[in-house]
């Protein structure tokens, strides 16, 4: 059998055409792999519950006893310390949890830090 002379061209464009608009989707286009999506709406989960549960960290900084001196302790505090102490002090625990939620903790001293 004999394939036709116009054929080849066009198997050869449809290709070319098929790899740019792979280039351009992934480039421009705003498209990801199915691993990145997931790790986006991972990210974004833990954002959203982080920003939920604010308002329970706060109200756990308020009823500390300690609460006052922890204050003045994240007050003097630079960068990163910042997170570390909340997580110490436990405000950014959450109940049924053992260890403290980055996320939530460092929502949590942001919040604070405009009081």
């Amino acid at each position: 059998m004999q394939t036709p002379i116009w054929l080849s061209p066009a198997l050869s464009g449809a290709g070319a055409g098929a790899i740019a608009l792979a280039i351009a989707g992934f480039t421009w286009g705003g498209w990801v792999t199915g691993a990145t999506a997931r790790q986006m709406a991972s990210d974004a989960s833990r954002v959203a519950v982080a920003a939920s549960l604010t308002p329970y960290c706060l109200e756990r900084a308020k009823a500390d006893p300690r609460s006052v001196e922890l204050l003045a302790e994240l007050g003097a505090a630079k960068g990163f310390s910042r997170r570390g102490i909340v997580e110490k002090a436990g405000w950014a625990t959450p109940l049924g949890s053992e260890k403290p939620d980055g996320a939530l903790a460092l929502a949590c001293e942001q919040a604070l830090a405009v009081r």
